[in-house]
């Protein structure tokens, strides 16, 4: 399966002064780029979450190489690290989507929640198709 990465164009509010996009919004891209990764992959994230499932956070850590600025496009590619039944940690590499140079680069560390039963769960006995899935990406 081939995944294209998220694309995202900075918004004016998201900048500084000096039109630099502020540090934090790079979190929210991270998480943004997740969401699609999920509808990519056949299993948007709200089917998880209606099924009552959450892939809770765990840690999340960016580094920062280059400069992003209003009007530059931004090309999020998301891809697995780790996954077992009970963990997953994702990578995030964010360049331009134009000279393909690294903007920042990223991991999120996640574990699997039911909401129903308020406790952690392993989600290749919750939700085997979407295990199934992230498996196939490894």
């Amino acid at each position: 399966m081939e995944l294209k990465p998220y694309l995202r164009r900075p918004h004016f509010y998201e900048t500084d002064g000096m039109n630099i996009v502020w540090h934090g919004n790079y979190i929210h891209w991270m998480e943004e780029a997740r969401t699609e990764f999920m509808d990519q992959i056949g299993f948007p994230y709200s089917r998880a979450v209606e099924a009552g499932i959450d892939f809770a956070v765990t840690d999340v850590s960016c580094k920062y190489r280059a400069m992003t600025r209003f009007g530059d496009t931004v090309a999020i590619t998301v891809s697995i690290r780790h996954l077992s039944p009970a963990k997953l940690e994702l990578g995030y590499a964010m360049r331009d989507a134009s000279t393909g140079e690294l903007k920042a680069e990223g991991s999120s560390g996640h574990f699997f929640y039911d909401r129903g039963k308020g406790r952690p769960v392993a989600l290749k006995k919750a939700l085997p198709e979407v295990y199934g899935l992230l498996q196939s990406l490894l």
